[in-house]
């Protein structure tokens, strides 16, 4: 006698065939070999650092393992995870232009998210550690200041880069399953492979540039750990975040005022960072082409920026009374 748990089980194998044979699956298949490529070049880069600066990996690691180990970094992945897989079947009403949406901000929840577990494991890991007098066992080691600042600066980067790593992995695949979850609504034809993986290579830019701000904020938060604890840092981080993107209207707006203006808003343009070039949200979403030069020169700009950030924090940490 066959039972229904028996029909399930035979008609398993075909339901599973059915779905890969999707097209906006099979668009999927470099999206696990990116995950693991970047999960090897996190791991040899820190194989290469216990080589060349062992202290600093070190340091490192510690603060890696202890942000890891706290609710707060599970309970921002889970959040991620959650709004990323309901994201396809919310409707935005735009008349079949629901996918431009959750692109748009699929990438800004991935950014705010990845900036504040920056700021937070940034105030724990330092702020914490020095008034808890923490710091001054480390710096009682052969551990300079600078290789302790150096080494909690990439303990801030590693877990940002496993946050983006998985829910960008994730964001992906939402991606491509809203075009066939869209065609099917609307009872258009189901989108090829080709069109899919055209949509993934749109975003991927997209989850590098957003990344990029979120390492530049994590530099400006390190610095400020060295001073003050978590809610100022926050603030400012905060008041940095919306000055940066509003740079370029306040340069725009000074045009032709007083000079006293314009002064302020060319002293705020070259002092804070343009987080506005790294928001390419509505460009990406829209489909347009971004161009890897420009990806070369924000990568650049995000080096140059975190390490000035950097070199700041070091003058502060210098002469800071850690006993």
């Amino acid at each position: 006698m066959i039972t229904s748990i028996d029909l399930f089980s035979s008609s398993l194998p075909f339901a599973f065939l059915d779905v890969v044979e999707k097209a906006w699956v099979r668009a999927l298949g470099m999206v696990p070999i990116g995950a693991a490529v970047a999960c090897f070049a996190l791991w040899l880069f820190i194989q290469l650092g216990r080589a060349v600066c062992p202290k600093v990996t070190a340091v490192a690691m510690t603060s890696v393992r202890e942000s890891t180990s706290q609710p707060l970094f599970y309970i921002i992945l889970a959040i991620g995870v959650f709004a990323l897989l309901i994201y396809p079947f919310l409707s935005y009403n735009t008349f079949g232009d629901d996918i431009k949406m959750l692109k748009a901000e699929g990438l800004t929840f991935i950014k705010i998210l990845g900036i504040f577990l920056a700021v937070w494991t940034a105030s724990v890991s330092i702020s914490e550690e020095i008034e808890g007098r923490t710091a001054l066992t480390l710096l009682s080691k052969p551990i300079s200041r600078r290789s302790l600042l150096i080494g909690k600066f990439f303990g801030v980067i590693i877990p940002v880069i496993i946050l983006f790593i998985v829910l960008g992995s994730l964001f992906l695949c939402t991606v491509s399953y809203k075009l066939a979850y869209d065609a099917r609504e609307t009872s258009q034809t189901p989108p090829d492979v080709v069109a899919c993986q055209q949509e993934l290579d749109g975003i991927t830019p997209g989850l590098v540039l957003v990344f990029m701000e979120s390492v530049i904020l994590a530099a400006i938060s390190v610095a400020v750990s060295t001073r003050l604890p978590m809610i100022p840092n926050l603030i400012i981080c905060i008041s940095i975040y919306a000055l940066g993107h509003l740079i370029p209207l306040i340069v725009q707006s000074s045009s032709g005022r007083m000079e006293i203006v314009q002064f302020i808003a060319w002293l705020l343009s070259s002092i804070l960072p343009v987080l506005e070039n790294f928001t390419l949200e509505t460009k990406i979403a829209t489909g347009r082409a971004l161009p890897h030069l420009y990806l070369v020169w924000s990568g650049l700009y995000c080096l140059a920026y975190s390490g000035m950030a950097l070199l700041v924090g070091l003058l502060l940490f210098e002469d800071r009374d850690v006993a």
